[in-house]
């Protein structure tokens, strides 16, 4: 009695994590030092009529900021607008300090469509590194833009860019009589777009991205017991997957999107089972009085990690995922929680105890090394983005539940405010097919 007692306590604190929100604004806290700096001009518009309703320059610019990479010139202190390569002069950003320049243009293609020009240069050697026409529509402007912004970071950087990705995130407003409003929302990776994809007045919990970015698994309370449902981002249809006796919580998917390894209770305590989502067949991972949960897949998809008290304290241990014996992989501090790999593998995030506080950190598989990324009193849900170059993570600024993002090196940092309410959970969501690196 005393042990189930411990785990819907466990489950309660869980649930009082979930919270909501609008939009958001992105605030750089801390960025990189020596951040190369770049100049986007404003793009030209060669159409009739108003100018377009999306900056295109703005997005680009204020994507490479938010990496905390980039120092992006303010347009009042340009000296020239060029549109194209023809038109500029090289010296005149020199003399600025720029070492890169980027200028473009729209101008309409066919009914309803746009044709998107960028060009980017290297000032010092007066090359072009980049450029491309990107057709798109009024609806897709700020795709395009994001579509852009990826491929100077990865030019810049050698690493793959994620502005075109996006995040999914749970929300909740508190309204008068201590009723809540709880929505799952989904926003591009800047905040914009936002999408509701349910909402409820009982918890919903535990966010998950299929392979292909098409659907999410989450857990829902709506109608009283927890329940797992996959559902469709663009569609809306949604299935309940698993919705056995007792706990039902934390989907994970499998890389090859066929199979959800989460945690139940049906047997007696919680333990890791992976559902094979086409064959309806459950395989039974873990078996232990302790309190077995939080799994997440390796990229390969040979191995689970999963968070268990089985050693006392919340450690993160490994199984293989086709059945197997159970390795323990964390050792430093008293705590550590919610892991997830990173996207080559090669290392794993988590939430760590540090003295009182809850931290987000970085766990190197090779060396065993732990680097504490985070500075927050409760830092929790931290979620890589697909290139592995950033870990987003939900916080506490001021008793209010924001989000918040940091470069695996700790030395880029982010605050994603929220207008309105409080939001937790937040995961972020795989490349997908859109996700091109070259148009």
């Amino acid at each position: 009695m005393e042990r189930m007692k411990k785990i819907w306590l466990l489950f309660a604190f869980l649930f009082l994590q979930v919270q909501n929100a609008s939009a958001l604004t992105i605030e750089i806290t801390e960025g990189a030092e020596g951040a190369l700096p770049v100049a986007v001009v404003p793009f030209g518009w060669s159409g009739p009529g108003k100018p377009l309703s999306q900056d295109v320059a703005r997005i680009i610019a204020d994507d490479l900021t938010r990496s905390g990479r980039f120092k992006t010139m303010p347009v009042a202190d340009m000296l020239a607008r060029p549109q194209s390569g023809d038109e500029v002069e090289f010296r005149d950003w020199k003399v600025l300090g720029m070492e890169n320049l980027v200028v473009g243009q729209v101008r309409p293609n066919g009914p309803g469509g746009y044709m998107v020009r960028f060009q980017l240069f290297d000032v010092f050697k007066g090359e072009q590194l980049s450029g491309y026409n990107i057709p798109t529509t009024e609806r897709d402007l700020r795709a395009t833009a994001h579509q852009i912004a990826d491929i100077i970071y990865e030019k810049l950087t050698g690493q793959r860019g994620a502005f075109a990705t996006r995040i999914a995130y749970v929300t909740s407003i508190h309204k008068t009589g201590g009723e809540s409003q709880v929505a799952l929302k989904v926003a591009d990776a800047d905040g914009y777009s936002p999408q509701t994809i349910v909402t409820s007045k009982e918890p919903l919990m535990s966010p998950a991205w299929s392979p292909d970015g098409r659907r999410l698994a989450y857990v829902s309370f709506e109608k009283g017991q927890p329940s797992i449902y996959v559902q469709e981002v663009f569609t809306g249809r949604r299935q309940k997957v698993s919705s056995y006796k007792g706990i039902n919580g934390a989907p994970a998917w499998s890389p090859d999107g066929r199979k959800l390894a989460l945690t139940l209770s049906k047997d007696g305590g919680p333990d890791i089972y992976v559902l094979n989502l086409n064959r309806k067949t459950l395989t039974r991972l873990t078996t232990h009085y302790g309190i077995d949960t939080e799994p997440a897949w390796s990229p390969d998809g040979r191995y689970i990690i999963f968070t268990s008290d089985r050693g006392g304290k919340p450690q993160i241990y490994r199984v293989p995922s086709m059945g197997g014996k159970v390795k323990r992989m964390t050792y430093e501090g008293s705590y550590n929680a919610r892991a997830s790999y990173s996207p080559d593998g090669e290392s794993i995030t988590l939430v760590t105890r540090q003295g009182r506080d809850f931290r987000i950190g970085v766990l190197d598989l090779e060396s065993g090394g732990l680097q504490v990324l985070s500075e927050g009193r409760l830092d929790e849900s931290p979620s890589f983005a697909p290139n592995g170059g950033m870990v987003i993570y939900a916080t506490k600024i001021n008793g209010k539940g924001e989000l918040a993002a940091v470069s695996v090196d700790g030395r880029v940092r982010q605050r994603l405010a929220l207008q309105e309410g409080d939001v937790r959970e937040p995961v972020w969501s795989p490349y997908t097919r859109k996700n091109r690196r070259n148009p």
